[in-house]
């Protein structure tokens, strides 16, 4: 797991993943000026580098003109002065979420108004695919006028890489992997397989978390939840689970296959169980003291994560590398036996270990709702 993952984790009930990314890229530019000024200038979004200074801030509150209802708050805010001119880029960044309530139209304004400014550009950079072609023609027709430029976030990616062996930028990569900004917009040899192989590979995945393993799930805690709740989960946290929740969105369990896009191709999923609590859940410190007592008297079968953390998702796995089950004549079977055996198992050690009343959730209808089940737990799970 990369080092901003872990922050992440520490900080996932303050922080949203877009503002620490935020963060991170800018504390990065203001350390390697050199590094901003090559991939501004690779998208020709600068033609010159004659700057004595470079401002970088994030955050940064502006005053809502009058036709405006609110004020602004930009992500990241680039001043760039050759000691005559200033030239200012605001720097709007998506990963999950899309621009909403015309922002992008409110930072062009604000941009188009500043006193004494050169060159007004405003990057629109996401994870996905969100086209603003209207926001382009918007920017255009303000007087001073505003660049507007939108790129991707493995455009990004791209750049960086080529910085690898600096350490900052070598876990900047990992995380920008773990969190899908990586993927670019060319179909790879790898894309293709995936393609075709799709529904092979869902359908062994559903074969193994059939009827009958969700039935022992169900009867061991009290509720399943699955369908389209397992593929947003698989969407958005690289796993493919059937789960149930305890209290809330604070204590849960999930059964299934994680770490579904691994930081390397030479990396497998492993599937089994996990029990994970969140770092605000009033019953913490009692789970806590269990998982430990679990850790301790079974360390060869059980896995802890973010134990002695305390603002972090923590929890415990019973797990197998997928590679340990590429050798099996009957591999369905194998996993499924696997599966029945890690339910038996965390049965037996909530019977044994845990002073707390556990009582799951059944939801076999999925609403729209349910689809961002678990979106506040940590990524460690993945």
């Amino acid at each position: 797991m990369s080092l901003f993952t872990n922050l992440l984790n520490l900080h996932s009930t303050s922080k949203s993943l877009e503002d620490f990314f935020t963060e991170i890229v800018a504390y990065f530019l203001s350390l390697n000026n050199e590094i901003l000024i090559d991939w501004l200038k690779h998208h020709s979004i600068l033609s010159d580098d004659n700057y004595s200074s470079i401002k970088i801030s994030t955050q940064q509150e502006h005053k809502g003109l009058e036709s405006h209802t609110e004020d602004s708050r930009l992500d990241i805010v680039v001043e760039l002065s050759t000691g005559l001119t200033t030239d200012v880029i605001f720097i709007e960044s998506k990963i999950g979420s899309k621009d909403g309530n015309n922002a992008l139209r409110k930072y062009a304004e604000i941009l188009s108004n500043l006193p004494n400014v050169r060159h007004r550009i405003l990057i629109y950079i996401t994870r996905d695919y969100d086209p603003k072609e209207e926001i382009k023609q918007y920017c255009l027709n303000l007087s001073p006028k505003v660049n507007f430029l939108q790129l991707r976030w493995h455009q990004f990616y791209a750049r960086l890489q080529q910085y690898a062996t600096d350490i900052l930028a070598k876990e900047i990569l990992i995380f920008m992997r773990r969190n899908g900004m990586s993927h670019t917009n060319q179909f790879s040899s790898v894309d293709l397989l995936t393609m075709v192989n799709f529904n092979k590979t869902l359908n062994l995945m559903e074969s193994t978390l059939s009827d009958e393993v969700q039935r022992e799930f169900k009867l061991a805690f009290g509720g399943v939840i699955k369908g389209a709740a397992s593929m947003t989960q698989w969407r958005w946290r690289s796993r493919y689970i059937i789960y149930t929740k305890f209290s809330g969105d604070n204590f849960w369990c999930g059964l299934g296959y994680f770490n579904l896009n691994p930081d390397s191709l030479t990396e497998y999923p492993y599937l089994g169980i996990c029990l994970e609590v969140s770092p605000t859940f009033v019953e913490r410190p009692k789970i806590i003291e269990s998982m430990q007592n679990v850790v301790n008297k079974k360390p060869d079968i059980w896995t802890s994560n973010n134990l002695t953390v305390t603002q972090a998702w923590s929890s415990i796995f019973y797990r197998k590398n997928l590679q340990e089950f590429l050798s099996e004549k009957d591999q369905l079977s194998a996993t499924k036996f696997f599966f029945k055996d890690s339910i038996k198992e965390l049965k037996m050690i909530q019977e044994q270990y845990f002073d707390f009343p556990w009582k799951g959730v059944s939801i076999e209808t999925v609403t729209e709702a349910d689809k961002e089940d678990l979106d506040t737990s940590a990524s460690s799970t993945t």
